[in-house]
């Protein structure tokens, strides 16, 4: 166990972002533990994957308490599950509001706590959450209410919890991507989805997982959320 190397949590760990997330990280030489409901198995001497679903307060408690049993410590955590269900609001149905809330609202509370109670003891740490630029600036044709209403959430609380916690050394910040090319977005839509974006292009992984690591590594900046999404969030065009 090393007391040195620092150490990251990503959530939905298992593709897409979350999958560059933990691969940025470990390149950065950090320690990781990885998280998903559907995460294969690794238990290496800088990466440890634990599977559950991080709605469940239980799965929560055991990410974090994985991480200081194996690593130590809690450095970053990076709040990056989440799903996204795009209906007219009135066809929303009563389950898909449960996992939303379940998900991008639950899936953030229950492990941040966790994490936020390891990092007072440490007297510094990072708090970073993905959300989403529908929530600054919603698109006509993209329907998006429940994305708004959940990841609104997570990027009010970013500023509140900054503010709360800055005086113990703990930062906390938010990363609002545009539609990134990932396995969620089939090829065929690609060139409908890229028109959404000034740049006229669809967002990579990596840019993502840059911007989440410009975040960790300014010191001075909290309560930030940091668009990446083609200059969608600037206005309308």
């Amino acid at each position: 166990m090393s007391l040195e190397q620092k150490v990251a949590v990503v959530t939905g760990a298992s593709q897409g972002i979350g999958a560059g997330l933990v691969r940025g990280f470990l390149d950065r030489g950090y320690q990781v533990v990885a998280n998903s409901r559907s995460i294969a198995s690794e238990n290496s001497p800088n990466l440890l994957t634990v599977a559950g679903d991080i709605a469940d307060p239980n799965v929560a408690e055991q990410v974090i308490a994985s991480a200081v049993q194996k690593f130590g410590r809690v450095d970053t955590l990076v709040n990056n599950a989440g799903m996204f269900i795009s209906k007219p609001f009135t066809e929303y149905t009563q389950d898909d509001f449960v996992r939303k809330i379940s998900l991008n609202l639950g899936g953030f509370f229950y492990v941040s706590q966790q994490a936020i109670r390891q990092m007072l003891e440490q007297r510094r740490g990072h708090v970073i959450n993905v959300t989403t630029t529908l929530v600054n600036q919603p698109v006509k044709g993209v329907p998006s209410a429940l994305a708004s209403l959940t990841k609104g959430g997570l990027d009010a609380v970013t500023r509140s919890l900054a503010i709360e916690y800055a005086e113990q050394g703990i930062r906390v910040n938010a990363v609002a991507p545009g539609i990134i090319r990932t396995p969620m977005h089939a090829p065929e839509t690609h060139a409908a989805l890229a028109g959404l974006h000034p740049l006229g292009r669809l967002g990579e992984v990596q840019e993502v997982v840059d911007a989440v690591l410009y975040l960790e590594s300014a010191g001075f900046v909290t309560g930030e959320t940091l668009h990446v999404d083609g200059g969608a969030h600037a206005g309308h065009w």
